[in-house]
């Protein structure tokens, strides 16, 4: 009779609901692991892009040579994108509207940042309900099968039971690696964010005072722009 209790056999007796209840587990854990691999990627190439940019902006000669710079080689990362608007921003308006302009573009960086997190936070917090859903559900369905017999023994109910707690260990399965993917994902974006804010303020002050500030303890002076055409 034990050889009989298992995984498979609590697929082979739970109802449709039952069924139903699991597919939505798996969707959610395909959903999980499919942002999971393409947000680890999509930050690997993140900073492995804004590091050469970085490297190319501290070296340029000047904002001309860096807008040529963007011009041959779009802007893909946070920091060239936010450069690349800045320079434009700052060739056509005063310093208030190019905070603006940098605000905004630091806006949409964030929330493309951010974007599928809310999947995974949703998946980590609905996840365990799902599964204990389906145990109670599976119980329920086992002593409705129970009493119908008219077998109560231990050996009877234990089975069933003892099946039906598959289901919140699958919830659990499938909420830890979401839980932990998204606090891990947030704090990257966190510390990015802070970086890129870091590099607007010296952005910023490039563009508004001909200043090239390599850090905070000096200025570098940068070459005009007409220089090193």
């Amino acid at each position: 009779m034990q050889s009989q209790i298992g995984f498979a056999h609590f697929l082979a007796q739970t109802d449709a609901l039952g069924q139903a209840i699991l597919a939505v587990l798996v969707l959610m854990s395909l959903a999980t692991w499919y942002l999971i691999a393409t947000k680890s990627l999509a930050q690997l190439l993140e900073r492995r892009r804004s590091a050469r940019f970085l490297d190319t902006f501290w070296n340029a000669p000047s904002i001309g040579a860096v807008q040529r710079h963007l011009e041959e080689k779009h802007p893909d990362d946070s920091f060239s994108h936010l450069a690349w608007h800045a320079i434009l921003a700052g060739k056509r308006s005063d310093a208030e509207f190019l905070t603006r302009a940098m605000r905004r573009v630091i806006d949409e960086d964030t929330a493309r940042l951010e974007s599928g997190l809310t999947v995974l936070a949703s998946v980590g917090s609905t996840a365990p309900f799902v599964g204990l859903f389906g145990t109670v559900w599976g119980v329920y369905h086992a002593l409705v099968s129970i009493g119908v017999s008219g077998q109560g023994t231990l050996d009877k109910v234990a089975g069933p039971v003892g099946e039906a707690l598959i289901m919140t260990a699958v919830g659990l399965a499938v909420a830890i690696p979401a839980v932990l993917a998204y606090n891990a994902f947030v704090r990257a974006n966190r510390l990015l964010l802070a970086r890129l804010d870091a590099f607007a303020h010296d952005l910023f002050a490039v563009l508004t005072t001909g200043a090239h500030v390599g850090n905070m303890a000096a200025v570098v002076p940068l070459k005009p722009a007409s220089a090193g055409a």
